[in-house]
This record gives C-alpha cells, sequence and structure tokens, in this order.
C-alpha cells in the first residue's frame, strides 16, 4: 500500500507540471486556463492527503 501512495504522488506531482505548463498567467481563470487551475488545486490535495495518510499509519504503528 506503501508504494501504492508514492506512485499516486508521483502521478499528482506530474498532473501539477503538465496543467501548470496549460494556464495562461495573463488570464489565469479564463477559458483553459480556469480548468488547469482547479487540476493543480486538485493534484496539491491528493498530495496532502497522501502525506496525511502515510503520518497516520506512522502514528498507527507506534501505538
Amino acid at each position: 500500500m506503501k508504494i501504492f501512495t508514492y506512485i499516486l504522488m508521483a502521478l499528482a506531482l506530474g498532473l501539477i507540471v503538465f496543467n501548470s505548463t496549460k494556464v495562461d498567467l495573463s488570464a489565469p481563470f479564463e477559458g483553459q486556463s480556469s480548468i488547469a487551475a482547479i487540476g493543480i488545486v486538485a493534484a496539491a490535495c491528493v498530495i496532502l492527503l497522501m502525506i496525511i495518510l502515510q503520518i497516520s499509519w506512522k502514528i498507527k504503528k507506534k501505538q
């Protein structure tokens, strides 16, 4: 399961990089740029959730 979380984190990081190339910095919330910005935020949430999951597993092992 630990490898699966690392794979998800790598995929999310790849999506962040891909979507950041699609964002038009002059108008980040118009057209396709807004979809890319939402994708960046969603991928960042995935990374954050996977980090929280790993920390909870470490706490569970200590108990």
